[in-house]
């Protein structure tokens, strides 16, 4: 897996799904099989669900004692820029996982400064959830000495989720606002998102896809 460590996040991400045991694959994909999506359109209100077979940001994730998420809007579009992204489907797969071991989904419905929403990542449960321009959300700081994993699924549409159109590049703040690593975060998250929407993402692409070629 690759680890993704900075002042923004700590965790292990992967795509490839064809250099892992086979049964992860058929995990990821099951909830791109057509029933599945419309079922979750049926109970989202959202009718024009697409999934994403390139696993683009998409795929198993792990998180290890003091691994975490700040509180982030998910990239706004597709690795082609062409559909919106709209939710996201998080499994969580790890046996006897409990709320005080941390790993836990935040949802900060006000936004990074406000005081968010915690929804542990048990064991065989499913979170839905809406990754719109106002979907603010974190993982906190693991503190068990075991391994939280995820099986995520994006879905796109090629309507933006809400009433208007807007783009940017995943946008991460420090919690509650505070801080010189806020102040950082943001200036990056200005340039990132003024590079993605001047040059379409010719200069940069997110390598987290799976790439069907590679072997």
């Amino acid at each position: 897996m690759i680890l993704k460590r900075s002042i923004k996040e700590n965790k292990h991400v992967v795509a490839q799904m064809d250099e892992h045991d086979p049964l992860l694959e058929e995990i990821v994909y099951a909830f791109q099989d057509p029933r599945v999506v419309d079922l979750v359109g049926h109970i989202t209100g959202l009718a024009t669900l697409e999934p994403d077979a390139d696993l683009y940001a998409g795929g198993i994730s792990a998180m290890s004692k003091g691994a975490y998420l700040r509180p982030h809007l998910d990239n706004s579009h597709d690795k082609d820029r062409k559909r919106y992204r709209a939710l996201n489907l998080l499994f969580y797969v790890t046996p006897g996982w409990r709320e005080d071991f941390g790993g836990s989904l935040q949802l900060w419905d006000n936004g990074p400064r406000g005081k968010p929403r915690t929804i542990p990542s048990l064991f065989n449960s499913l979170v839905i959830m809406l990754t719109d321009d106002q979907s603010w959300h974190s993982v906190n700081e693991v503190r068990h000495d075991g391994r939280r994993c995820c099986v995520s699924n994006y879905y796109f549409s090629r309507a933006a989720p809400g009433a208007t159109n807007y783009s940017h590049a995943t946008t991460f703040r420090a919690e509650h606002g505070r801080g010189l690593a806020d102040f950082a975060m943001r200036a990056d998250n200005a340039l990132r998102t003024t590079i993605l929407n001047s040059t379409g993402g010719a200069l940069w692409h997110n390598p987290h896809v799976y790439q069907r070629d590679k072997h």
